[in-house]
Formats: structure tokens, C-alpha cells, sequence
């Protein structure tokens, strides 16, 4: 069975974007580097950063997001930006037309996201995105870890981390903690009720 790490880069404040699903500054430490997480990434960061992504990045098998993160990313044109397979959580099929070869599958609940997504990392890491869809996997006891890359950024307002959670759920003590340059990694494992 896979490993679901919730995760995303998120403001000090805990937000991932604005109201209007921009990033600002959140991302900058993605090129303010020397040092590729993975060859031909486009990206350059600090050296610590880009082992700990690389690393990450590595291990997923398969990626669950919402309807509004494959919107604004068009699904990144059919290739998914790390694993080998993106589950859209949403009530709207795929576009007509859109890269019917690319390995994206429409699903209409968390639940059911997550168990495809499972299945198609084959023992890999799931990772489920921060936000409205990575707060209702949390809610339903779905993930195992929360990864954060904490950017020396208040936002003051927008889209939460955690989306719109309700009630609260304790986490272990970090068991992961990597300084970047202008980022913070953080890994959480997520604290289960007593049986």
C-alpha cells in the first residue's frame, strides 16, 4: 500500500495562493540556486532544497489534485510534473479533446481519488495537493504525512493550505526538518486516534 504525503509550498500565514490563485513570491526559491532537483527541470535552488525535492519528487507514483489546480495548470499539457499519473478530483469529466493519451483519470470524490491513485503508484508515494482537495483527505483519515515548504511570505489572505478543514487534527512533531534557501521543508506524520 502507498504512502499519501499531502503537500505544497505555503505562506507563513498558511495559504497557497491568493484569493485570485496567484503564488506570488511563494515559489521564488524554486530559482534562486545553483543546483537542480532533477536534470532539466527548469529549476535551480539551494543545494539542500534540491535534494530534499529531488528525493521527493522521486519517490511519487501517482498525484491527486482538484478541478481548480488542473485548470489554471491546463494538467501541466498531459504530463504530469512528477509520478506517472495525476487523479482529477472532480464532478466534470475530462475536456473534450484534451491529450487523450495522457495518463490523467477524472474521479468524483477524494475517497475514490485516493484509492485509484493508490493503485496506480504501485507502492510508490501518493501525493495529494494542499488545498480544498488535500483538507478532505486529511478530514477522512486518508493521509499519512503532511509535507510543507514553508516561504518566508504572509500572504494575509486566499486559498488555505489545509482548505476549508473543520475541527482540528493533531500531527506528530516534525520528523523531517531541511533549511533552504528562503524555504523551510517540513514533514509531519499525521497522529492517529487510539484504537
Amino acid at each position: 500500500m502507498s504512502m499519501v504525503l499531502m503537500h505544497n509550498v505555503v505562506s507563513v500565514d498558511g495559504f497557497i495562493a491568493d484569493e485570485h490563485d496567484d503564488i506570488g513570491a511563494l515559489f521564488d526559491w524554486y530559482f534562486n540556486g545553483d543546483t537542480a532537483p532533477v536534470p532539466d527541470s527548469g529549476f535551480q535552488m539551494s543545494a539542500a532544497s534540491a535534494a530534499y525535492v529531488g528525493e521527493v519528487w522521486a519517490s511519487v507514483g501517482a498525484m491527486v489534485i482538484g478541478r481548480r489546480l488542473f485548470d489554471l495548470m491546463n494538467g501541466w499539457e498531459g504530463q504530469p510534473p512528477t509520478g506517472d499519473h495525476v487523479v482529477v478530483v472532480s464532478h466534470r469529466p475530462k475536456p473534450d479533446g484534451w491529450h487523450p493519451e495522457a495518463p490523467y483519470h477524472f474521479v468524483g470524490d477524494v475517497g475514490a481519488a485516493v484509492k485509484l491513485a493508490e493503485e496506480l503508484a504501485g507502492g510508490r508515494v501518493v501525493a495529494v495537493a494542499a488545498g480544498d482537495v488535500g483538507g478532505q483527505a486529511l478530514t477522512e483519515g486518508l493521509v499519512d504525512e503532511v509535507a510543507m515548504d514553508v516561504a518566508p511570505v504572509v500572504m494575509g489572505s486566499g486559498r488555505r493550505y489545509f482548505g476549508n478543514l473543520d475541527g482540528q487534527l493533531l500531527l506528530e512533531d516534525p520528523d523531517l526538518v531541511v533549511r533552504g534557501d528562503r524555504v523551510l521543508h517540513l514533514r509531519y506524520r499525521v497522529r492517529r486516534p487510539a484504537a
